[in-house]
């Protein structure tokens, strides 16, 4: 497991966390780190990121890195990156890092540069709870080393600085939805019933489970035809469980449709198709 050094901050401020080493090589502390002269600006990242319970989620970010003539970023040992963190901006708040040590960074000018990087996500090794899943902010920091020793640096000569709330982005839990018309062929004038089910990723359990209690839209298609059109709007089951009935009257199309909400992203089941005689 990826384990990231850190330099603590006097002010109480976010730990530095800049390279991949055993804690125990993180033994130094002598010293403060002073303020980097260097600001962030310009974040872009995605609006929204969808994790589900096993696959790993990379969602890229690019910034612009302002700095002071005096900061080497071209130097072995300087260290920028993006994170996101939730809820308030604090070493104690959940926080998802990248898996490199750091961003990719490119001069526009002797002290401006873009920065690209990546968020990487991985739900089967927890890094993430169910009551987590919404809006979350985005950092960015960086650090210079100036030449010390990574594993006993003297900290006075280590430059830090981080920005927080420079974007916002969404991680929300995966959804599913399913759908299933019967009878097939129907005669028409008859009633079609029709069965479904709304779950999304339970972080927690690392299995998809039940949505209840949201509104789900009944759609049809008619045979030839590229667009759905809602027949009624229902409520999913305490289980996300969904069942109605509609009355049919030409070939065509059945599917239930979610718009979705701020932790569960919209999704439409597969049309099911259903013969009228």
């Amino acid at each position: 497991m990826r384990i990231r050094a850190t330099v603590a901050a006097v002010s109480g401020a976010l730990a530095l966390s800049a390279l991949a080493v055993p804690a125990a090589q993180a033994a130094g502390d002598s010293g403060t780190p002073y303020t980097l002269n260097a600001s962030f600006s310009n974040l872009s990242i995605a609006k929204a990121v969808k994790v589900g319970t096993t696959a790993k989620v990379s969602v890229k970010y690019t910034y612009k890195l302002t700095h002071g003539a005096d900061v080497d970023i071209t130097a072995k040992d300087f260290y920028t990156d993006a994170f996101l963190y939730k809820g308030s901006y604090s070493d104690t708040a959940p926080q998802l890092f990248g898996d490199a040590d750091s961003a990719t960074c490119t001069a526009t000018s002797t002290t401006t540069a873009t920065c690209t990087g990546s968020v990487d996500i991985y739900p089967a090794d927890g890094d993430l709870k169910s009551v987590w899943a919404g809006s979350w902010s985005v950092a960015a920091e960086a650090v210079a080393f100036n030449g010390q020793s990574l594993s006993n640096p003297d900290l006075s000569k280590v430059g830090y600085k981080d920005q927080s709330g420079l974007a916002t982005t969404l991680v929300q839990r995966a959804s599913k939805l399913t759908v299933n018309a019967t009878p097939e062929p129907v005669k028409k004038g008859k009633t079609v019933t029709v069965t479904g089910s709304l779950t999304r990723a339970n972080w927690d359990a690392a299995k998809y489970s039940g949505y209840g209690s949201q509104s789900v839209k009944l759609q049809f298609r008619k045979k030839g035809s590229s667009t759905y059109t809602t027949l009624k709007t229902i409520k999913s089951s305490s289980t996300g469980a969904l069942k109605t009935t509609t009355t049919a009257t030409v070939d065509g199309y059945y599917r239930y449709s979610f718009a979705g909400t701020s932790t569960t992203p919209a999704v439409s089941a597969t049309g099911d198709y259903v013969d009228v005689q």
